[in-house]
């Protein structure tokens, strides 16, 4: 499950997509493209806070060009965060630029300062890929986590999740006295059920992080995604079980010792009750979104014909066979799951 895996093909955002994003807010006009970011002169190797290599680089522009682009980062994070009033903007500056190569989207993080008070804050532009654009859609709708991101043709912006990448945390706090192992293994078992309903993959430890928050007793946590390349893409069924990767091996184990089955059940079915309610209370939404994955690109042939027979055989259900898309294959994969037959109706199948 650790090989290697090829780069995912892209698949740029169509018009019943942009049509989707149109009608619920999210295709704005920005300022700055993806593409104008990539044009930078050279750059240099970004280190973390104990001077490693920290995966990301710093991109160096030609001066114009960077004052250029920080006035259009600037205006960008204003329409994400604030929408069309650019008051704002006069006080913000653009810290930093950084630029990763390492995974499917090759990101640009861009660090914003507010000059009145030196607070800082952090958003991402990316390539409008149509996987990670449903894969975002569907944590807004399905999860209990919002989602702040717009669209503009082939460039993505995207809000900063903040939390604990998931590899530290097992590092870092695993092993830690005051740990509640019980709440942190639920909570794992809760993300599991969430990704494997809408078929979210490569749930390696990082690509989510693990939000803690202080309740008036102890401890609360939630784990959440952070990577959305990954949507509904490759053919295992496995791989959109994050249970499967080696590295949350740690987690797995701390699940396996703090919860029986039965409470691992019980975890589920609360779970999959709230996914349920979240889609009846955004159906008209659900079912907008749907409609055009239903009929999208997000695939290969030979990986949607490998889990469409996986999902056949697990679900013991022959109406898999007959998805033809990979949005055919998730669509029937939450409804056979919440026991929900009006989302069903969506599909062309129909």
């Amino acid at each position: 499950m650790d090989a290697h895996l090829k780069r995912k093909l892209f698949f740029p955002a169509g018009k019943e997509l942009e049509g989707f994003l149109k009608k619920h807010g999210r295709f704005i006009q920005l300022p700055v493209t993806y593409e104008a970011l990539r044009n930078f002169e050279s750059s240099y190797p970004l280190l973390d806070t104990l001077q490693q290599d920290s995966l990301w680089e710093s991109p160096i522009y030609e001066p114009q060009t960077r004052t250029r682009l920080n006035h259009a980062l600037a205006e960008t994070y204003v329409l994400l965060k604030s929408g069309s009033d650019l008051s704002a903007i006069e006080h913000l500056m653009v810290d930093r630029i950084d630029y990763c190569a390492f995974g499917n989207s090759c990101p640009f993080r861009i660090r914003i300062i507010n000059q009145f008070n030196d607070n800082y804050d952090y958003y991402y532009i990316k390539r409008a890929d149509a996987s990670r654009i449903y894969g975002l859609a569907l944590e807004h709708i399905l999860s209990p986590n919002a989602m702040n991101f717009i669209v503009d043709r082939s460039t993505l912006a995207e809000e900063h999740i903040a939390g604990i990448p998931g590899d530290e945390y097992i590092r870092r706090y695993t092993d830690h006295p005051g740990l509640n192992k019980v709440r942190i293994a639920k909570e794992f078992v809760k993300f599991n059920e969430r990704c494997f309903i809408r078929l979210l993959g490569d749930m390696r430890s990082y690509n989510y992080i693990v939000d803690m928050t202080p309740d008036f007793e102890e401890i609360q946590y939630r784990v959440r995604a952070i990577d959305f390349d990954q949507q509904s893409y490759e053919g295992r069924r496995s791989f959109y079980l994050p249970q499967f990767f080696k590295d949350n091996n740690p987690i797995i184990q701390l699940c396996k010792q703090s919860l029986n089955q039965e409470s691992m059940k019980q975890y589920q079915i609360e779970e999959r009750t709230l996914i349920h309610r979240r889609y009846s209370s955004s159906r008209e939404q659900m079912h907008d979104l749907m409609a055009c994955m239903c009929g999208d690109t997000l695939s290969t042939p030979e990986k949607i014909k490998q889990l469409r027979e996986e999902l056949t055989t697990y679900h013991n259900n022959k109406i898999f066979r007959e998805c033809r898309t990979m949005g055919e294959l998730v669509l029937y994969n939450i409804g056979t799951i919440l026991e929900e037959p009006d989302i069903l109706t969506i599909s062309p199948m129909n």
